[in-house]
């Protein structure tokens, strides 16, 4: 028997586990820098439509004490919030006009 890598309303987000489940957010920042405009875009049109039940499943789970498979989907909307803006706003991976300038994460979020 195989652990669930995703809840099972959310199996069919499996393909972007790899990329996108990342545990920390300068990993997830490094993906984003790493992938195309198109790559995010498919990243970003995969998971916003399930964002809103993802979120009310996840509302359902103490955050300190989250199973691995729902810990895997929080990071998915982790990485969904990292790509809205370079899909919504910037139309890039990077910001505008800002060069060669690149910031350091010197803490994470407890989850």
């Amino acid at each position: 028997m195989t652990t669930a890598l995703l809840p099972e309303p959310f199996r069919d987000l499996e393909p972007y586990l790899t990329d996108w489940a990342l545990p920390t957010r300068q990993q997830r920042y490094d993906t984003r820098m790493a992938k195309t405009i198109e790559e995010l875009d498919a990243f970003y049109d995969a998971i916003a439509p399930h964002a809103e039940a993802a979120i009310e499943y996840l509302n359902e789970f103490d955050l300190n004490e989250l199973p691995e498979a729902e810990t895997r989907l929080l990071r998915l909307l982790y990485s969904l919030v990292m790509v809205s803006y370079p899909v919504n706003v910037f139309k890039q991976p990077r910001i505008p006009d800002s060069g060669a300038s690149f910031f350091d994460t010197v803490t994470e979020p407890a989850v």
